[in-house]
């Protein structure tokens, strides 16, 4: 999937589904940096993609940028409350949660 999604990019094709797709694949084979990179795309493309914001925040996350993923998750759940998308607002606000505990000494 990462492949042809690519060749997509390389021949011109650069959207905020595009960018989404490449993100989540490069997250759900562990490099998320490459995601970080594919998820920050996307929401310059759409800020109001609420999904995106979600899975930036766990690639930073992934990489040991609690800051980054805070800041993704905040902005992810004002998108998700703009346009009504309780699950992604609820996951955000877990995921938060779930930081917070970690960053206490």
């Amino acid at each position: 999937m990462i492949e042809s999604l690519e060749k997509m990019l390389t021949k011109g094709v650069d959207n905020a589904l595009l960018r989404f797709g490449l993100g989540k694949g490069y997250l759900d084979a562990g490099e998320p940096a490459r995601a970080a990179k594919h998820l920050r795309r996307c929401v310059e493309f759409d800020p109001n993609y609420s999904a995106a914001w979600k899975l930036l925040g766990k690639a930073l996350d992934a990489q040991a940028d609690p800051d980054g993923a805070r800041q993704a998750w905040e902005k992810g759940l004002e998108a998700a409350r703009g346009h009504g998308d309780k699950q992604a607002e609820k996951e955000m606000t877990v995921f938060l949660r779930k930081l917070e505990k970690r960053s206490k000494p």
